[in-house]
């Protein structure tokens, strides 16, 4: 396992070191890997195409909508032909 040198402000140190004492972790270097772990987790660090993003925003409202000849109920809107 690969080792890195990491320089932390004292507020985050001090968090870490009260999860240890509340027994959240059992040590030090457990809390930081698990905390490591769950910060990159959240950044969904999987590797996507830039235009797969795009295409599903630009079609996410495009398929929810509905053909108004195809509805089943009808509509009081007044227009009729």
């Amino acid at each position: 396992m690969p080792t890195i040198e990491v320089s932390l402000p004292d507020k985050i140190e001090s968090d870490i070191e009260s999860l240890v004492e509340q027994g959240e972790y059992l040590n030090r270097e457990r809390a930081i890997e698990d905390l490591l772990s769950r910060g990159i987790s959240a950044y969904n660090t999987t590797t996507e195409s830039s235009d797969e993003g795009f295409e599903e925003t630009f079609t996410e409202g495009f398929d929810e909508q509905q053909d108004p000849a195809m509805r089943d109920e009808q509509s009081d809107d007044g227009y009729q032909f």
